[in-house]
């Protein structure tokens, strides 16, 4: 059983980590359980890898088959059924609201949330000729790179980093985008061709940090957890989900957001897009990092009364 208590003590003697088993995946549940190990002198930490949904369907997009919850409810279920106490998501994987009874007992100091244009042959999107292939799986980088470079095509790219590196070495692509914070955590950060600037390429909602989910009756797990928690990139993880919760558009629709803290103020930038980059509607803010919710939900209310109400609409309305 997961979470077997010590005799003399509330603190659990042993944790078990719902994990996805991919490469990725696997890295950041080991790299947390190297971290509770380091804090918690004599805490067993154990993994229970698991294939999801979504790393079962790879031939269909995200948004047509259910999302990026996909990702993470099998690893619920563990934890429900007692297998596990706690499951390390990629924030960008995570919904914007959880299922009732679940929580986020800490976001993690973030690894550099910038997508990475690779490429074999070219150097940055600028360089690739007309009719270019380009492949992710991301509406939201679709709908960006579409919006600055609508001569290049634009094709969805499932799988795992290393297949679609594979895919990528094989020809079918010119380039592929990918979030660098996977290919620096994988030793792979030779891959990567050029960083993309955020004002290039707007990261996803709380791309490069972790989550650690937990059930809210396991207090005891959350005690063990709250150490690493990083208050500037939880501010900033807040803030884009927020955000995003407001527009309600989930993996239908192409949304970006990335905060920052500088000089004691958190800011916020934004945007939403139809399908095809065409209609583009940007947004920016600054609050405070002692309420990054208000913030969120400020930048997400100016994007919808630029327009992207009618966009998200529509994007929803098409996939019903």
């Amino acid at each position: 059983m997961a979470g077997s208590v010590e005799n003399n003590s509330n603190r659990p003697a042993r944790l078990v980590i719902a994990t996805r088993e991919s490469q990725l995946a696997l890295w950041q549940a080991k790299h947390i359980r190297a971290r509770l190990e380091e804090l918690h002198a004599g805490l067993a930490v154990e993994l229970l890898g698991m294939t999801t949904q979504g790393d079962q369907i790879l031939d269909s997009p995200l948004s047509r088959i259910g999302g990026k919850g996909l990702f993470v409810k099998e690893l619920e279920q563990a934890m429900q059924a007692g297998r596990a106490d706690l499951a390390v998501h990629s924030m960008k994987d995570v919904p914007m609201d959880l299922p009732e009874g679940f929580v986020l007992a800490a976001i993690t100091s973030r690894e550099d949330p910038r997508d990475a244009f690779v490429s074999n042959r070219f150097r940055h999107f600028s360089e690739l000729p007309s009719g270019g292939r380009v492949g992710t799986s991301s509406l939201r980088r679709q709908a960006q790179v579409r919006a600055a470079y609508p001569h290049l095509e634009v094709d969805t790219l499932r799988g795992n980093v290393n297949t679609r590196l594979r895919k990528l070495d094989e020809g079918q692509y010119d380039a592929i985008i990918l979030a660098a914070a996977g290919l620096k955590r994988l030793g792979l950060e030779h891959r990567i061709t050029t960083l993309l600037s955020t004002e290039e390429s707007l990261p996803a909602v709380g791309q490069g940090a972790l989550g650690l989910e937990v059930l809210d009756a396991r207090p005891d797990v959350s005690a063990l957890l709250a150490p690493l928690n990083d208050p500037t990139a939880s501010a900033c993880v807040r803030a884009e989900r927020a955000m995003s919760r407001v527009l309600q558009g989930g993996c239908q629709a192409p949304i970006g957001g990335h905060a920052v803290v500088e000089a004691e103020r958190l800011r916020l930038s934004a945007f939403v897009a139809d399908l095809e980059g065409v209609r583009f509607f940007r947004a920016e803010g600054t609050g405070d990092p002692d309420d990054p919710e208000a913030l969120g939900r400020r930048v997400a209310e100016d994007l919808l009364g630029q327009g992207a109400a009618q966009v998200l609409r529509e994007i929803i309305h098409r996939a019903a």
